[in-house]
């Protein structure tokens, strides 16, 4: 059953092959069975209610295409009743007293919520080692890192503990654990996807998107995910669109852009021989490929390590103790509070990160690190303009390397952050970005990054399926998930 499309899992359900009772059960078990600490919470009670519910919607002749199919949400979504932790000491005890549109927008659909993945602390993070419940473990080898922040996500979609998840991307966070983890993820246009009920880390930066196995499946559910919101002073009112409709078009003719700034130093070369095939396969189906030039990439990472660390220690600041969230014991005083509750409550990269935020934000050094990393901002996005002038999508690794092993750089914040090298500066220009499974170095995935101008969402997803129509990189499950 794990093995099966949402497509596939969708027709057993309507043609009563199975009840959404017994899927829920099947994944709930093997949840239980993983040992990759992928969930931090898992919804039993929840789900096995919200199945029977659609059971009893299908047997009314619901004909929604999802209706009864179980998904894990990343533990930043609130959820009502349920615990949204966002990985961190400060939140373990935080009970959401409401839910995240993207929640609401699942649940109308008749979906399943299995429980809540695991996820670096406050999202911060390239590896899923900084939560507060201990590193998740990539299902490829367990020895080494699953990507994050939305780590948990990626290992429950594979190793098929869920057949869809939802996720997060500050700085590349849905595409590059999608990549280590060999699944698909999709990163929308800034503003696609509400952020109402999501717990802020960037808020210029984070958007929410859909994880699954194949491009299919995301296109199923982004339908579910996008969409206006007026709770949400950053999402955009862009027509409502079906994204599985143009699935299935031809690629012929598609122009495809190969910046070098992604193919050149850093850029491990057996992931490069990877890219060629599966450059290749698209040359093949009809595309053709052209050199162009991003030149302002190089400035990507130190510019959103101004402005995501000076936005996390503005939003962050809300946790001190009085509201919600942890709070210290037998505080002296007000500031005794504060500082103990914060410093208990907040990991070492979190802390790390509101310093570096509060620095560049105080007087005197606003205009010289805030102001020009958003002008470098205005620069980049400037570039993506004139690139979409000569091709239709650019192309390039989402990762320059495979998974690394757990624990080898978290001592080397800056070699961490380089990890996001090749995604960062899609989020700086707002794009949407797509990442697919292009085959394996050394048993360990890779994967391909593929980036549209502003709502292409559907065109990167009629991509990535023609390609995944070719290959059947997607379909690999690591050996002890089969």
């Amino acid at each position: 059953m794990h093995n099966k499309t949402l497509v596939e899992l969708s027709q057993a359900l309507h043609q009563h092959e199975c009840s959404s009772v017994e899927l829920t059960r099947y994944f709930l078990e093997r949840i239980n069975n993983a040992q990759l600490n992928s969930f931090i919470t898992v919804a039993t009670d929840i789900a096995l209610a919200q199945a029977q519910v659609a059971d009893d919607r299908l047997a009314q002749g619901d004909t929604g295409v999802l209706t009864g199919i179980p998904l894990a949400h990343k533990d930043l979504f609130c959820t009502l009743g349920v615990k949204t932790s966002c990985g961190s000491k400060m939140l373990d005890n935080f009970i959401a007293p409401y839910n995240a549109t993207v929640v609401e927008k699942c649940h109308a659909a008749g979906m399943v919520m299995l429980g809540k993945t695991n996820m670096d602390e406050f999202a911060m993070g390239s590896s899923n080692e900084t939560s507060f419940y201990g590193p998740v473990k990539n299902p490829w080898d367990i020895q080494t890192v699953p990507g994050g922040s939305s780590g948990g996500s990626a290992t429950a979609v594979a190793a098929r503990l869920s057949p869809v998840a939802t996720a997060t991307d500050t700085g590349g966070s849905i595409r590059q654990p999608a990549a280590l983890c060999g699944i698909t993820g999709l990163k929308p246009t800034y503003g696609l996807v509400s952020r109402y009920g999501m717990i802020a880390f960037a808020s210029s930066l984070d958007q929410g998107g859909p994880m699954g196995q194949s491009a299919e499946d995301v296109a199923l559910l982004l339908n579910v995910m996008a969409g206006f919101d007026k709770r949400d002073s950053t999402s955009v009112n862009h027509p409502q669109e079906d994204y599985s409709t143009h699935l299935a078009d031809s690629i012929s003719g598609l122009k495809i852009g190969l910046p070098k700034e992604f193919f050149g130093t850093g850029l491990n070369a057996n992931v490069g021989k990877v890219l060629e095939t599966a450059l290749s396969e698209l040359e093949q189906a009809g595309a053709t490929l052209h050199d162009i030039h991003l030149p302002n990439t190089h400035l990507a990472v130190p510019a959103y390590y101004i402005i995501a660390p000076a936005e996390c220690s503005s939003n962050l600041s809300r946790y001190d103790g009085v509201r919600f969230g942890h709070r210290c014991e037998n505080p002296e005083d007000l500031l005794d509070l504060y500082t103990r509750s914060r410093g208990e409550g907040f990991g070492a990269e979190v802390k790390r990160r509101i310093m570096i935020g509060t620095y560049a934000l105080s007087a005197g050094y606003y205009d010289a690190y805030y102001l020009k990393a958003q002008q470098i901002r205005r620069l980049i996005r400037n570039d993506f303009t004139d690139a979409f002038k000569e091709v239709d999508v650019i192309l390039g690794p989402t990762s320059p390397t495979t998974a690394f092993k757990i624990g080898e750089k978290i001592d080397d914040p800056v070699s961490m952050y380089l990890s996001d090298i090749n995604t960062i500066s899609v989020n700086l220009a707002g794009l949407p970005g797509l990442s697919i499974p292009a085959g394996f170095v050394n048993h360990l995935p890779v994967g391909l990054h593929l980036i549209g101008n502003y709502f292409s969402e559907a065109r990167l997803l009629n991509i990535a399926h023609q390609y995944q129509q070719r290959t059947d990189w997607h379909r690999q499950i690591p050996p002890d998930f089969v």
